[in-house]
């Protein structure tokens, strides 16, 4: 993508943020992302995304912990470390509660009170009155939520597709690349792109 186009849609968010502000409601800000993922996705304070691997749920929280912030992981019994250091996540500025429980909304508001981002997994099925609930506290703390499985109503829904190892040849080798094609649903509009993890 050329700098034009980044720079017409860094310009529109920038005036949606302002009639927001005007309007009285609350401004939601950037966060950022991964630089794999830029140009993909672009995270939106006070709102919800959705994810269907442990890939993307990471990805989407390092760019903010990358930058600084405070981020959390509710539900995530086999949460991987080391996973999440690769993919640049601060550890030390890190919040983990792996198994929330019956209690997993509560703990959940709690984390997006105080937190930039919060990946969530849930273990059944979410009504939308507790999707509701968390939405309202995203908007009022300026946090996002991104959830690992099914969500009532979010920004965009995010699948990881085709993914493809490189580096072993005929058996022998390391791996050393992923690739993996990824497609972002807004709606009805849906994209995809092929990307190169780390």
């Amino acid at each position: 993508m050329s700098a034009q186009p980044l720079e017409a849609v860094a310009t529109v968010a920038d005036l949606q943020r302002r009639i927001e502000s005007l309007q009285g409601g609350p401004t939601r800000l950037t966060v950022p992302v991964h630089p794999v993922l830029e140009g993909l996705v672009q995270l939106r304070t006070g709102t919800s995304y959705a994810v269907d691997s442990a890939t993307l749920a990471l990805g989407l929280a390092a760019g903010a912990s990358r930058a600084g912030e405070w981020v959390g992981f509710a539900g995530w019994g086999d949460f991987g470390a080391e996973a999440a250091d690769q993919w640049g996540i601060d550890l030390r500025r890190t919040v983990l509660v792996p198994d929330p429980g019956d209690l997993w909304l509560e703990v959940t508001a709690a984390l997006v009170d105080v937190l930039k981002v919060v990946v969530l997994k849930p273990t059944g099925q979410v009504d939308a009155k507790s999707a509701s609930i968390l939405d309202a506290r995203l908007r009022a703390r300026s946090s996002v939520l991104v959830v690992w499985g099914e969500w009532p109503r979010v920004e965009a829904r995010l699948s990881a597709e085709q993914a493809v190892w490189s580096g072993v040849g005929r058996g022998r080798g390391r791996l050393d690349q992923r690739g993996l094609r990824v497609a972002v649903t807004r709606g009805t509009r849906r994209s995809a792109r092929d990307l190169v993890l780390p």
